[in-house]
Protein backbone atom coordinates (compact mmCIF):
# COMPACT_ATOMS: atom_id res chain seq x y z
CA UNK A 1 0.00 0.00 0.00
CA UNK A 2 1.02 3.76 -0.88
CA UNK A 3 0.88 6.10 1.80
CA UNK A 4 2.72 8.58 -0.01
CA UNK A 5 0.05 11.57 -1.65
CA UNK A 6 0.58 12.06 -4.98
CA UNK A 7 2.55 15.21 -6.56
CA UNK A 8 -1.02 17.13 -7.58
CA UNK A 9 -2.07 16.49 -3.65
CA UNK A 10 1.13 18.02 -1.96
CA UNK A 11 0.21 21.35 -4.63
CA UNK A 12 -3.26 21.01 -3.82
CA UNK A 13 -2.17 20.83 -0.08
CA UNK A 14 0.07 23.50 0.05
CA UNK A 15 -1.68 26.38 -2.22
CA UNK A 16 -5.20 25.69 0.38
CA UNK A 17 -3.20 25.92 3.38
CA UNK A 18 -1.54 28.79 2.44
CA UNK A 19 -5.04 30.76 1.49
CA UNK A 20 -6.41 29.54 4.41
CA UNK A 21 -3.60 30.83 6.64
CA UNK A 22 -3.58 33.86 4.81
CA UNK A 23 -7.24 35.50 4.06
CA UNK A 24 -9.32 32.36 6.03
CA UNK A 25 -7.20 32.07 9.66
CA UNK A 26 -6.90 35.77 10.59
CA UNK A 27 -10.61 36.62 10.34
CA UNK A 28 -11.78 32.87 12.24
CA UNK A 29 -12.42 35.00 15.56
CA UNK A 30 -14.07 37.63 14.00
CA UNK A 31 -16.24 35.17 11.79
CA UNK A 32 -17.43 33.40 14.99
CA UNK A 33 -18.37 35.85 16.99
CA UNK A 34 -20.75 38.44 14.49
CA UNK A 35 -22.00 35.02 13.33
CA UNK A 36 -21.65 36.22 9.53
CA UNK A 37 -21.62 34.31 6.22
CA UNK A 38 -17.55 35.11 4.87
CA UNK A 39 -19.27 35.56 1.24
CA UNK A 40 -16.24 37.25 -0.25
CA UNK A 41 -14.26 34.22 0.83
CA UNK A 42 -16.09 32.02 -0.86
CA UNK A 43 -15.69 34.27 -4.09
CA UNK A 44 -12.22 34.29 -3.74
CA UNK A 45 -12.36 30.17 -3.46
CA UNK A 46 -14.24 30.13 -6.12
CA UNK A 47 -11.61 31.99 -8.65
CA UNK A 48 -9.24 29.61 -7.59
CA UNK A 49 -10.71 26.66 -8.42
CA UNK A 50 -11.73 24.88 -4.61
CA UNK A 51 -15.04 24.64 -5.31
CA UNK A 52 -14.59 22.08 -8.41
CA UNK A 53 -11.72 20.29 -6.99
CA UNK A 54 -13.73 16.77 -7.40
CA UNK A 55 -15.42 17.36 -10.58
CA UNK A 56 -14.16 16.99 -14.21
CA UNK A 57 -12.53 19.28 -16.23
CA UNK A 58 -15.86 19.27 -18.85
CA UNK A 59 -17.98 20.93 -16.10
CA UNK A 60 -15.05 23.55 -15.11
CA UNK A 61 -13.74 21.38 -12.51
CA UNK A 62 -10.02 20.53 -12.23
CA UNK A 63 -10.53 16.98 -12.29
CA UNK A 64 -8.80 15.89 -8.69
CA UNK A 65 -10.43 12.94 -6.81
CA UNK A 66 -11.75 12.95 -3.50
CA UNK A 67 -8.59 12.60 -1.62
CA UNK A 68 -7.45 16.10 -2.64
CA UNK A 69 -10.92 17.34 -1.76
CA UNK A 70 -10.43 15.91 1.55
CA UNK A 71 -7.25 17.77 2.16
CA UNK A 72 -9.00 20.44 0.91
CA UNK A 73 -11.81 20.81 3.31
CA UNK A 74 -9.52 19.38 5.91
CA UNK A 75 -6.58 22.33 5.50
CA UNK A 76 -9.79 24.85 5.68
CA UNK A 77 -11.71 23.50 8.16
CA UNK A 78 -8.30 23.77 10.47
CA UNK A 79 -8.53 27.76 9.78
CA UNK A 80 -12.12 28.06 10.11
CA UNK A 81 -14.81 25.30 11.58
CA UNK A 82 -17.42 27.88 10.47
CA UNK A 83 -16.24 27.94 6.45
CA UNK A 84 -15.02 24.26 6.45
CA UNK A 85 -18.42 23.67 6.70
CA UNK A 86 -20.16 25.89 4.43
CA UNK A 87 -17.27 24.61 1.76
CA UNK A 88 -17.81 21.41 2.73
CA UNK A 89 -21.77 21.49 2.35
CA UNK A 90 -21.42 23.60 -1.32
CA UNK A 91 -19.64 21.17 -2.95
CA UNK A 92 -20.56 17.56 -1.14
CA UNK A 93 -24.35 18.49 -1.17
CA UNK A 94 -24.64 21.83 -3.53
CA UNK A 95 -23.33 20.44 -6.37
CA UNK A 96 -22.36 16.47 -5.83
CA UNK A 97 -26.05 15.78 -6.67
CA UNK A 98 -25.82 17.72 -9.93
CA UNK A 99 -23.27 15.50 -10.83
CA UNK A 100 -24.19 12.26 -10.15
CA UNK A 101 -27.73 12.58 -10.50
CA UNK A 102 -28.29 14.98 -13.21
CA UNK A 103 -29.10 14.96 -16.97
CA UNK A 104 -26.40 16.27 -19.07
CA UNK A 105 -28.47 19.45 -19.62
CA UNK A 106 -29.14 20.18 -15.88
CA UNK A 107 -24.76 19.53 -15.17
CA UNK A 108 -24.59 22.09 -18.40
CA UNK A 109 -26.84 24.70 -16.91
CA UNK A 110 -26.54 24.34 -12.81
CA UNK A 111 -23.15 22.31 -12.26
CA UNK A 112 -20.54 24.11 -13.72
CA UNK A 113 -21.84 27.26 -12.73
CA UNK A 114 -21.26 25.86 -9.03
CA UNK A 115 -18.30 24.01 -10.20
CA UNK A 116 -16.78 27.38 -11.28
CA UNK A 117 -17.91 29.07 -7.59
CA UNK A 118 -20.27 31.95 -9.79
CA UNK A 119 -23.15 30.71 -7.08
CA UNK A 120 -23.81 27.95 -4.11
CA UNK A 121 -26.65 25.64 -4.06
CA UNK A 122 -28.53 24.01 -0.97
CA UNK A 123 -29.61 20.29 -0.21
CA UNK A 124 -32.94 20.95 1.42
CA UNK A 125 -33.62 17.45 3.18
CA UNK A 126 -33.75 18.00 6.58
CA UNK A 127 -37.27 18.67 8.38
CA UNK A 128 -38.73 19.66 11.92
CA UNK A 129 -40.39 16.10 12.56
CA UNK A 130 -37.70 14.20 10.06
CA UNK A 131 -34.09 14.48 11.20
CA UNK A 132 -32.14 10.79 11.33
CA UNK A 133 -35.65 9.25 10.35
CA UNK A 134 -35.05 10.84 6.62
CA UNK A 135 -37.26 9.21 5.49
CA UNK A 136 -40.01 11.01 7.45
CA UNK A 137 -40.31 13.76 5.09
CA UNK A 138 -43.89 15.90 5.37
CA UNK A 139 -43.25 17.73 2.25
CA UNK A 140 -45.24 17.05 -0.53
CA UNK A 141 -44.55 17.30 -4.34
CA UNK A 142 -47.77 16.60 -7.06
CA UNK A 143 -48.31 17.10 -10.80
CA UNK A 144 -50.58 19.60 -12.13
CA UNK A 145 -50.12 19.43 -15.94
CA UNK A 146 -46.11 20.00 -16.52
CA UNK A 147 -45.44 21.17 -13.16
CA UNK A 148 -44.84 20.02 -9.60
CA UNK A 149 -46.41 22.07 -6.49
CA UNK A 150 -44.76 21.57 -3.63
CA UNK A 151 -45.35 22.44 0.07
CA UNK A 152 -43.24 21.42 3.19
CA UNK A 153 -40.93 23.22 5.21
CA UNK A 154 -37.15 22.45 5.82
CA UNK A 155 -34.89 23.01 8.93
CA UNK A 156 -31.07 23.24 9.44
CA UNK A 157 -30.03 24.09 6.05
CA UNK A 158 -26.36 25.01 5.50
CA UNK A 159 -25.98 28.28 3.48
CA UNK A 160 -29.49 28.55 2.10
CA UNK A 161 -29.74 32.21 2.40
CA UNK A 162 -26.78 32.84 0.25
CA UNK A 163 -27.44 30.02 -2.26
CA UNK A 164 -29.53 30.62 -6.07
CA UNK A 165 -30.59 26.69 -6.01
CA UNK A 166 -31.83 24.46 -3.77
CA UNK A 167 -32.29 20.64 -4.06
CA UNK A 168 -35.76 19.92 -2.29
CA UNK A 169 -36.87 16.41 -1.38
CA UNK A 170 -40.89 15.89 -1.28
CA UNK A 171 -43.14 12.93 -1.21
CA UNK A 172 -44.54 12.22 -4.41
CA UNK A 173 -46.01 9.20 -3.71
CA UNK A 174 -46.18 5.77 -1.93
CA UNK A 175 -45.08 2.02 -2.66
CA UNK A 176 -46.81 -1.20 -1.64
CA UNK A 177 -45.93 -0.89 2.15
CA UNK A 178 -47.20 2.16 2.30
CA UNK A 179 -43.79 3.57 2.66
CA UNK A 180 -42.98 7.12 1.63
CA UNK A 181 -41.46 7.81 -2.07
CA UNK A 182 -39.35 10.56 -2.67
CA UNK A 183 -38.44 12.60 -5.51
CA UNK A 184 -35.32 15.39 -5.30
CA UNK A 185 -36.29 18.84 -7.16
CA UNK A 186 -34.09 21.50 -8.27
CA UNK A 187 -36.19 24.79 -7.00
CA UNK A 188 -34.01 28.24 -7.32
CA UNK A 189 -33.96 30.41 -4.53
CA UNK A 190 -36.05 33.03 -6.43
CA UNK A 191 -39.17 30.78 -7.01
CA UNK A 192 -42.26 32.82 -6.28
CA UNK A 193 -43.66 30.50 -2.74
CA UNK A 194 -39.79 29.90 -1.07
CA UNK A 195 -39.22 31.58 1.61
CA UNK A 196 -35.92 31.99 3.86
CA UNK A 197 -35.04 32.82 6.79
CA UNK A 198 -31.80 32.65 9.06
CA UNK A 199 -32.77 33.47 12.65
CA UNK A 200 -30.42 30.44 14.40
CA UNK A 201 -28.82 31.65 17.61
CA UNK A 202 -25.85 28.58 16.97
CA UNK A 203 -23.57 27.60 20.17
CA UNK A 204 -20.53 26.59 17.24
CA UNK A 205 -20.13 27.18 13.38
CA UNK A 206 -21.96 29.98 13.97
CA UNK A 207 -20.20 31.93 10.27
CA UNK A 208 -21.68 29.13 8.60
CA UNK A 209 -25.31 29.65 7.38
CA UNK A 210 -28.18 27.73 9.14
CA UNK A 211 -31.58 28.75 7.27
CA UNK A 212 -35.20 27.85 7.38
CA UNK A 213 -36.79 26.98 4.13
CA UNK A 214 -40.77 27.60 3.87
CA UNK A 215 -42.28 26.35 0.22
CA UNK A 216 -45.74 27.20 -0.03
CA UNK A 217 -47.45 26.17 -3.51
CA UNK A 218 -43.92 26.05 -5.04
CA UNK A 219 -44.26 25.81 -8.64
CA UNK A 220 -41.32 23.79 -10.68
CA UNK A 221 -41.49 22.22 -14.22
CA UNK A 222 -41.11 18.71 -14.80
CA UNK A 223 -37.88 18.72 -16.19
CA UNK A 224 -36.77 20.39 -12.36
CA UNK A 225 -36.77 16.45 -10.95
CA UNK A 226 -32.98 15.73 -10.06
CA UNK A 227 -32.35 12.10 -10.65
CA UNK A 228 -35.06 9.45 -11.33
CA UNK A 229 -38.59 10.60 -10.17
CA UNK A 230 -39.77 8.15 -6.60
CA UNK A 231 -36.09 7.48 -6.08
CA UNK A 232 -34.84 10.22 -4.16
CA UNK A 233 -34.01 8.35 -0.80
CA UNK A 234 -31.51 6.61 -2.75
CA UNK A 235 -29.81 9.51 -4.06
CA UNK A 236 -29.30 11.21 -0.55
CA UNK A 237 -28.21 8.50 0.69
CA UNK A 238 -25.63 7.78 -1.97
CA UNK A 239 -24.98 11.75 -1.30
CA UNK A 240 -24.55 12.20 2.67
CA UNK A 241 -22.28 8.86 2.24
CA UNK A 242 -19.86 11.35 -0.24
CA UNK A 243 -20.42 14.08 2.47
CA UNK A 244 -19.45 12.00 5.21
CA UNK A 245 -16.37 11.89 4.18
CA UNK A 246 -16.13 15.44 3.64
CA UNK A 247 -17.14 15.99 7.48
CA UNK A 248 -14.51 13.80 8.29
CA UNK A 249 -12.33 15.87 6.95
CA UNK A 250 -13.33 18.79 8.35
CA UNK A 251 -13.36 16.73 12.03
CA UNK A 252 -9.49 16.48 11.09
CA UNK A 253 -8.92 19.97 10.61
CA UNK A 254 -10.85 20.80 13.62
CA UNK A 255 -8.73 18.02 16.08
CA UNK A 256 -5.41 18.87 14.21
CA UNK A 257 -6.02 22.69 14.82
CA UNK A 258 -6.59 21.87 18.61
CA UNK A 259 -3.55 20.02 19.09
CA UNK A 260 -1.43 22.65 17.26
CA UNK A 261 -2.70 25.04 19.46
CA UNK A 262 -2.43 23.29 22.62
CA UNK A 263 1.32 22.08 21.86
CA UNK A 264 3.01 25.64 21.14
CA UNK A 265 0.43 26.66 24.49
CA UNK A 266 2.39 23.74 26.60
CA UNK A 267 5.97 24.68 25.49
CA UNK A 268 5.33 28.10 25.98
CA UNK A 269 3.60 28.12 29.54
CA UNK A 270 5.52 27.70 32.16
CA UNK A 271 5.20 26.38 35.89
CA UNK A 272 6.89 24.87 38.42
CA UNK A 273 10.11 26.50 36.84
CA UNK A 274 9.67 24.67 33.69
CA UNK A 275 7.36 24.73 30.52
CA UNK A 276 4.61 22.15 31.23
CA UNK A 277 5.29 20.20 28.28
CA UNK A 278 7.66 18.91 30.24
CA UNK A 279 5.19 17.43 32.45
CA UNK A 280 4.03 13.64 31.57
CA UNK A 281 0.51 14.58 32.35
CA UNK A 282 0.53 16.45 29.55
CA UNK A 283 2.85 14.82 27.24
CA UNK A 284 0.34 11.51 27.46
CA UNK A 285 -2.49 14.05 26.19
CA UNK A 286 -0.44 15.01 23.51
CA UNK A 287 0.23 11.95 22.73
CA UNK A 288 -3.32 10.52 22.78
CA UNK A 289 -4.45 13.54 20.54
CA UNK A 290 -1.96 13.48 17.68
CA UNK A 291 -2.38 9.78 17.45
CA UNK A 292 -6.21 9.31 17.27
CA UNK A 293 -5.58 12.16 14.34
CA UNK A 294 -3.43 9.79 12.60
CA UNK A 295 -5.83 6.99 12.99
CA UNK A 296 -8.83 9.64 12.03
CA UNK A 297 -6.83 10.56 8.86
CA UNK A 298 -6.55 7.34 7.98
CA UNK A 299 -9.67 6.73 7.81
CA UNK A 300 -10.88 9.41 6.24
CA UNK A 301 -8.18 8.86 3.32
CA UNK A 302 -9.11 5.45 2.96
CA UNK A 303 -13.34 5.96 3.22
CA UNK A 304 -11.74 8.94 0.00
CA UNK A 305 -9.58 6.49 -2.27
CA UNK A 306 -12.15 3.80 -2.09
CA UNK A 307 -14.62 6.20 -3.37
CA UNK A 308 -12.14 7.14 -5.69
CA UNK A 309 -11.37 3.48 -6.97
CA UNK A 310 -15.13 2.87 -7.29
CA UNK A 311 -15.42 0.55 -4.67
CA UNK A 312 -17.98 0.03 -1.51
CA UNK A 313 -17.77 2.51 0.91
CA UNK A 314 -20.64 3.74 2.57
CA UNK A 315 -19.42 1.18 6.03
CA UNK A 316 -15.83 3.02 6.01
CA UNK A 317 -17.26 6.74 5.70
CA UNK A 318 -19.19 6.10 8.66
CA UNK A 319 -15.91 5.05 10.52
CA UNK A 320 -14.57 7.65 9.05
CA UNK A 321 -17.06 10.18 10.19
CA UNK A 322 -17.52 8.93 13.33
CA UNK A 323 -14.40 8.35 14.70
CA UNK A 324 -12.88 11.97 12.87
CA UNK A 325 -16.05 14.13 14.65
CA UNK A 326 -15.52 12.11 18.41
CA UNK A 327 -11.61 12.66 17.84
CA UNK A 328 -12.32 16.24 17.25
CA UNK A 329 -14.36 16.90 20.23
CA UNK A 330 -11.79 15.23 22.47
CA UNK A 331 -9.10 16.85 20.88
CA UNK A 332 -10.62 19.95 21.36
CA UNK A 333 -11.94 19.27 24.93
CA UNK A 334 -8.24 18.09 25.87
CA UNK A 335 -6.79 21.20 24.60
CA UNK A 336 -9.04 23.05 26.37
CA UNK A 337 -7.72 21.38 29.51
CA UNK A 338 -4.49 21.92 28.82
CA UNK A 339 -4.67 25.55 28.22
CA UNK A 340 -6.57 25.72 31.49
CA UNK A 341 -8.38 29.02 32.19
CA UNK A 342 -6.85 30.28 29.19
CA UNK A 343 -8.80 27.77 27.20
CA UNK A 344 -11.80 29.20 28.70
CA UNK A 345 -11.36 32.41 26.99
CA UNK A 346 -12.20 33.14 23.11
CA UNK A 347 -8.89 34.98 22.19
CA UNK A 348 -6.91 31.23 22.28
CA UNK A 349 -9.32 29.70 19.92
CA UNK A 350 -10.04 26.75 21.73
CA UNK A 351 -13.35 26.94 23.40
CA UNK A 352 -14.42 28.12 19.66
CA UNK A 353 -12.74 24.34 18.07
CA UNK A 354 -15.11 22.31 20.95
CA UNK A 355 -18.21 24.23 20.02
CA UNK A 356 -17.32 23.42 16.14
CA UNK A 357 -16.45 20.01 16.42
CA UNK A 358 -20.01 19.42 18.47
CA UNK A 359 -22.05 19.99 15.67
CA UNK A 360 -20.05 17.67 13.28
CA UNK A 361 -20.98 14.78 15.82
CA UNK A 362 -25.04 15.62 14.99
CA UNK A 363 -24.88 16.62 10.91
CA UNK A 364 -25.22 14.47 8.01
CA UNK A 365 -25.56 11.78 10.17
CA UNK A 366 -25.62 11.61 14.02
CA UNK A 367 -22.64 9.35 15.80
CA UNK A 368 -25.64 7.37 16.58
CA UNK A 369 -27.04 7.23 12.80
CA UNK A 370 -23.09 6.15 11.93
CA UNK A 371 -23.01 3.26 14.53
CA UNK A 372 -26.08 2.05 13.15
CA UNK A 373 -24.85 1.68 9.71
CA UNK A 374 -21.80 -0.30 10.44
CA UNK A 375 -23.88 -2.27 12.66
CA UNK A 376 -25.91 -3.04 9.88
CA UNK A 377 -22.48 -3.58 7.86
CA UNK A 378 -21.87 -6.17 9.99
CA UNK A 379 -24.75 -8.27 9.36
CA UNK A 380 -26.40 -7.15 12.56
Amino acid sequence: MDFELTKEQKMIQSVVREFADQVIRPRAIEIDKDAKFPLDIFEKMGELGFMGIPFPEQYGGSGGDTISYAICVEEIGNACGSTGLSYAAAVSLGASPFYYFGTEKQKQTYLTPLVEGKYLASFGLTEPNAGSDAGGTKTTAYLDGNEYVINGEKCFITNASYAELLIVTAVTGTNEKGRNLITAFIVPTDTDGVSITSDYDKMGVRGSDTAQIVLENVRVSKENILGKPNKGFNQFLQALDGGRISIGALGLGVAQASLNRALQYAKERKQFGKPIVKFQAIQFKLADMAMEIELARNMVYKAAWLKDNGKPFGKEAAYAKLFATETAFRTANQAIQILGGNGYMREYEVERYLRDAKLLEIGEGTSEIQRLIIARELGC
